[in-house]
């Protein structure tokens, strides 16, 4: 595919994101009574059902941490196309297993292979599409199209959790199931691969921004399964290579501890039931998708990545802020509208890295990135839960049920200043081509 600077040549890859998600997220709201009825029928609490949630999350997040780097790197060797078919052909297996049975037994089979197919497919899609757009689409439109990606991922939820609300728990899984299907049919009929020659060798990236150690392949590293052993050292060293890296890695970082953190305390808090939390996460999808689909294209090329960075994440501090002040239940839903400009960092931190780095390496940068989002994922709930649950019972040291939210806020704040660090970035130019 040539490279483009408008995104029609990506209505396939759009196409292929909605499906997916769509598929994924009309689940989330009917996995928790499925769980329960499954685990503890006929009861409100249910212990082992939080256990096992819990387990299933930090299993997902460490395996998300090894296998993302992997992915990436075996996408820039063998084409996005292949690896993209991986997770979503592997998506379609626990959701076909809730189609046919929701039984104690049937929903342990789904339990460990959900476990199991997580970590390859928790985020790897997005991560894929994402180095997908970082090939296709010239740099001074690549994070408008990060963003309008974005988009269509909210839009996603937003149709989903639509969706879930009109269908039985049995049509749900099967019409999740039937999606998956259709969309992996889809991506392969449809979606052209990004890289035209299955037999690519690695392009040298410039040494001012990464390591020529590191990213060059040599004839001892072809084995790619005994490179992703090191993948943590290779992470660690390719932030030391690399300022810009390191500084966006750490805003992902504090970002995604801080979000996680959020969305674990404020459903606390408020004492929100499923219903309305899912009406509170559609308001935030609807902003999110408005603002990244009509105003981020606009946005950009007046403000820059960095700068739009900074300004989404200081209203991703008022956001929280305001929530842990808040002092009626109405307050989450107007503050709801923060997201409108709250949604924009995680687009920018992306076209950062992308510009970081040759064409040929997007998918290692991007997969690096998104496994320092599942590191985050993983620690915020040992961290935010606990203090959650300390000033939400009676032994609270003061009375401020809020506390655990302020301390997201802060932790976001964080992000924010380190965010202000961040030069702008000088876009690597590739040095050869496969």
């Amino acid at each position: 595919m040539e490279e483009t600077t408008t995104f029609q040549g990506l209505r396939h890859l759009f196409m292929t994101v909605f499906l997916h998600g769509f598929s994924a997220f009309i689940v989330v709201p009917v996995i928790t009574d499925v769980s329960m009825a499954a685990l503890c029928p006929g009861t409100d609490e249910c212990s082992l059902a939080i256990y096992l949630s819990g387990f299933q999350q930090a299993i997902t997040g460490v395996g998300s941490l090894m296998m993302m780097p992997l992915v990436g790197s075996l996408s820039d060797k063998h084409g996005r196309k292949s690896l993209l078919t991986l997770p979503m052909a592997l998506n379609i297996l626990p959701l076909a297993i809730l189609a046919y049975s929701r039984e104690t037994s049937v929903f342990y089979i789904y339990y460990v292979l959900k476990t199991f197919t997580s970590i390859f497919c928790e985020g790897s899609v997005f991560c894929l599409a994402l180095a997908y757009v970082a090939d296709n689409v010239s740099e001074n439109h690549r994070a408008s199209a990060f963003g309008i990606l974005t988009g269509i991922g909210s839009c996603a939820f937003v149709c989903a959790n639509c969706c879930a609300r009109f269908l039985s728990t049995t049509a749900t899984f099967q019409v999740a199931t039937t999606v998956a299907i259709f969309s992996t049919v889809y991506m392969r009929i449809f979606l052209p691969d990004s890289i035209r020659d299955n037999s690519l060798v690695t392009s040298i990236v410039s040494t001012e921004k990464l390591s020529y150690v590191l990213l060059e392949d040599y004839p001892a590293h072809r084995n790619q399964i005994s490179r992703t052993l090191r993948s943590v050292r290779e992470m660690a060293s390719l932030m030391r290579s690399s300022v810009p890296l390191f500084q966006v890695a750490m805003v992902s970082f504090f970002s995604s501890l801080s979000e996680a953190g959020l969305h674990a305390s404020s459903m606390a808090k408020f004492h929100f039931n499923k219903d309305q939390f899912a009406d509170l996460m559609i308001i935030f999808g609807i902003a999110g998708s408005v603002s990244q689909l009509l105003f981020m294209p606009i946005l950009i090329p007046a403000l820059k990545e960095e700068k739009l960075l900074s300004i989404g994440l200081f209203f991703g501090c008022a956001h929280m802020f305001l929530l842990g002040m808040a002092w009626s239940a109405w307050v989450p839903y107007m503050a709801a509208m923060f997201s409108l400009v709250s949604i924009f960092p995680q687009s920018c931190m992306r076209s950062i890295v992308s510009k970081q780095v040759t064409s040929y390496e997007q998918g290692k940068a991007q997969g690096i990135i998104s496994s320092i989002c599942s590191l985050a994922n993983v620690i915020s709930p040992l961290a935010f839960s606990p203090l959650t649950g300390w000033f939400l019972s009676e032994r609270a040291p003061f009375n401020f049920p809020g506390f655990s939210l302020m301390c997201a806020g802060f932790t976001m704040t964080i992000a924010f200043i380190l965010s202000l660090m961040i030069r702008a970035t000088t876009p690597v130019a590739d040095m050869g081509s496969p």
